[in-house]
């Protein structure tokens, strides 16, 4: 059996292999961006209000785009990611369009590593903690990472929408709960346009809003939120539908089910 090591290995090359990809994509639109559109959407921007002046903590930015919509909000941004073509793509935009930000290539875990200050914000959003096998340990991070009276967001894709086989939705293949044992999966494409040659080797843990949750309160945060939404900020799943500007449904589903959730928590 492989270790969490050697999964992140894995994962940080298929991370690599998609950055290109995503980087030229309709789906991240940088041109958009660079032109001053910004990536994030209404649920994290109403759920963080005003960030002038804070500082904010952005764990797996991809990237970048988010953590530069961050600091053109006027937050002092940190983003850390585990791909390091991701981090390098990152400093190359914030240097192109001469926005400050400060970009770590490091896993998660090792944050202590490279930072030891702690911040206003942290803040972390749509499809991370997949990728993740022990939340206890990311969020006993969270809590050391937070000032005194700091805010923790996480926006994240429902489990619900990410357990079914994506071709039908007629049968479960993905864990929604946390099995030790990780979902292992080989396939061609990326959930963005332009990238359906490159090879993907994932390795993704199951974890269910319970969890999360309870990993943050037995490290200490309290609880200020949690949301599900009945539908998804992106169109990064098959079979979906725009029901309207900015909202995606799964077509089979409709807004019968939740689709994303988010949890706001404040260290005291």
């Amino acid at each position: 059996m492989k270790t969490n090591d050697e999964f992140f290995q894995i994962n940080r090359q298929s991370w690599n292999r998609r950055v290109e990809s995503h980087f030229k994509s309709k789906f991240y639109d940088v041109e958009g961006f660079k032109a001053g559109k910004t990536s994030l959407n209404s649920v994290e921007l109403e759920a963080l209000g005003n960030v002038q002046g804070k500082s904010l903590l952005h764990l797996q930015c991809h990237f970048g785009q988010d953590t530069l919509s961050w600091a053109r909000e006027g937050a002092i941004v940190t983003g850390v990611d585990l791909s390091d073509a991701a981090i390098d793509t990152a400093k190359s935009l914030a240097d192109e369009l001469n926005i400050d930000a400060r970009f770590i290539n490091a896993n998660i875990y090792d944050i202590p590593k490279h930072i030891d200050e702690k911040f206003d914000i942290i803040f972390t959003s749509y499809g991370t903690i997949c990728w993740l096998p022990d939340l206890d340990k990311w969020a006993g991070l969270i809590e050391q990472y937070l000032k005194p009276g700091g805010t923790f967001l996480i926006v994240e894709f429902h489990p619900f929408i990410q357990v079914w086989d994506y071709e039908n939705y007629d049968k479960i293949v993905f864990p929604y709960f946390f099995q030790e044992e990780p979902f292992e999966e080989v396939t061609k494409g990326t959930y963005t346009d332009g990238g359906e040659d490159v090879e993907i080797h994932d390795i993704e843990w199951g974890h269910s809003p319970s969890e999360t949750l309870t990993a943050l309160i037995n490290a200490g945060l309290s609880i200020r939120s949690f949301q599900e939404y009945p539908f998804s900020s992106y169109d990064c799943f098959p079979g979906m539908v725009e029901i309207e500007k900015g909202k995606y449904v799964v077509e089979r589903f409709g807004q019968l089910v939740p689709h994303m959730y988010s949890i706001k928590a404040t260290k005291e």
